[in-house]
């Protein structure tokens, strides 16, 4: 047999075994993508159960009674549901007293709308501003005061409380809002508040004025001013550690006046006797006034 022949006939044996090697290929190339097919089938399955599981949870969740505040959130000041904080001078009471007179939110708290709550609050004369922060989970706010500043109180006489007083921007604030925290430092004004000494009359300027006047006293005396004497505008008294000094009438030469104490104090301080002021309020005589 020669070489041809024999090819030819292991042609021939090898075709019939080619034959069963592709039937069983694509054999298990069926089962194969009949198995991915469940695969697919099953994780799409999956899939759509699970989408449906949110979204019944998410309408579930945002159903749920902690996203809405508590109905009594405004009639106690338990701080669970409203928190108050940075409030100074306006106790916590006044501001729920306030509060009672908006609506607690009858919709989730991150839907609601905050804007009557502060518009409330706006009407204590002693804020200058007030900021709201919700919370959604559980739903409470929290309220940001920012208070003016006071800067002067006003008293009718030394042993008396003070009746009102004078913040930064000139806003006269009543009794309503007293006694001041004592980390206030406020400069204490003597006014009777009638006819000539009026200080409910008093603008920013005055007030600035008055101000100014300590710092001069303070600076060249070197002592805290204890109150200034303004029920008589026309003879305003200064009262320090050491003396009262009478600066009178708020005139352009006031601040020359004042800087003449250095040269005059010492004296105060040598005298036996006891000095019922040091007058200031000549233009170019100084003289201590004796009890």
């Amino acid at each position: 047999m020669d070489e041809n022949e024999q090819q030819i006939n292991e042609e021939k044996q090898q075709a019939p075994n080619d034959g069963k090697h592709f039937v069983k290929k694509k054999r298990r190339e069926r089962v194969v993508r009949k198995g991915r097919m469940k695969q697919e089938r099953f994780r799409a399955f999956m899939r759509f159960f699970i989408s449906i599981g949110l979204i019944a949870g998410m309408a579930y969740a945002l159903k749920s009674n902690g996203w809405y505040m508590d109905k009594n959130a405004f009639n106690t000041a338990d701080g669970s549901s409203v928190q108050i904080i940075n409030n100074k001078i306006v106790p916590s009471v006044k501001i729920l007293a306030l509060l009672k007179n908006s609506n607690v939110p009858n919709v989730p708290l991150y839907m609601a709308r905050t804007n009557s709550i502060k518009k409330e609050l706006m009407q204590l004369a002693s804020i200058e501003n007030v900021y709201i922060r919700r919370y959604a989970f559980p739903a409470r706010i929290q309220i940001i005061i920012r208070e003016r500043t006071p800067v002067i109180t006003v008293s009718p006489d030394v042993k008396s409380a003070p009746v009102a007083f004078f913040t930064t921007d000139g806003s006269l604030i009543g009794r309503e809002f007293l006694p001041l925290d004592k980390a206030y430092k406020t400069i204490l004004v003597l006014s009777y508040g009638n006819k000539g000494d009026d200080y409910h009359k008093w603008d920013l300027d005055r007030i600035k004025e008055i101000q100014k006047i300590v710092k001069y006293i303070e600076t060249y005396s070197k002592e805290q001013v204890e109150y200034v004497d303004f029920r008589n505008p026309n003879d305003v008294f200064v009262k320090i550690k050491t003396v009262n000094i009478r600066i009178g009438k708020l005139d352009d030469n006031v601040y020359k006046r004042i800087e003449r104490i250095p040269s005059i104090l010492p004296q105060v301080k040598d005298v036996e006797t006891k000095v019922k002021y040091l007058d200031l309020s000549w233009e170019k005589v100084n003289y201590l006034k004796l009890k």
